[in-house]
């Protein structure tokens, strides 16, 4: 009788620790995409490219991309993609008051699409980098962006 309840124990015990590890079982880097999603969207510059700028979509996945999409008023859609498992370093160039993320990669791995672009037409091609306008921003908020990618990167490799 003591071998049962002691097998008993450790089946509801097993089941409760299944319970809340399915729970707890979102993406690999949810809590830092998250916070690099906002920080880019609250301090994201609109008026960059010269007001050009109608609409932009910005995306941060738990899976580890990054995705941001452009709508120019000229008609021109700008698209630019990549995983975080190719991060390799962010550069920041301008101002506390504007200037522009640079988040490089290890190699092409930027995904560059652009849509209407007049004579040009419809572009695909790769990139070593991709470049987001922004503004407002402190150095010590930059840092933090910093340590949320290299975390992803690290998260994203396991």
């Amino acid at each position: 009788m003591k071998k049962f309840t002691f097998l008993l124990k450790i089946a509801a015990y097993t089941l409760l620790c299944a319970v809340f590890l399915s729970f707890s079982a979102y993406g690999p880097t949810e809590e830092e995409a998250i916070y690099v999603q906002q920080k880019l969207y609250d301090h994201y510059n609109a008026e960059a490219k010269g007001g050009l700028i109608k609409k932009y979509e910005l995306h941060v996945t738990n899976t580890g991309f990054c995705r941001y999409k452009c709508f120019l008023s000229n008609g021109k859609i700008e698209y630019f993609s990549f995983n975080f498992l190719k991060y390799k370093d962010i550069d920041y160039s301008g101002t506390l008051q504007s200037g522009t993320l640079i988040l490089r990669t290890k190699g092409e791995d930027v995904i560059v699409q652009t849509y209407n672009g007049g004579r040009e037409g419809d572009i695909d091609s790769m990139a070593t980098f991709m470049a987001i306008p922004l503004k407002n921003i402190e150095a010590e908020e930059l840092n933090q962006l910093m340590e949320k990618f290299q975390q992803m990167n690290l998260k994203l490799r396991r």
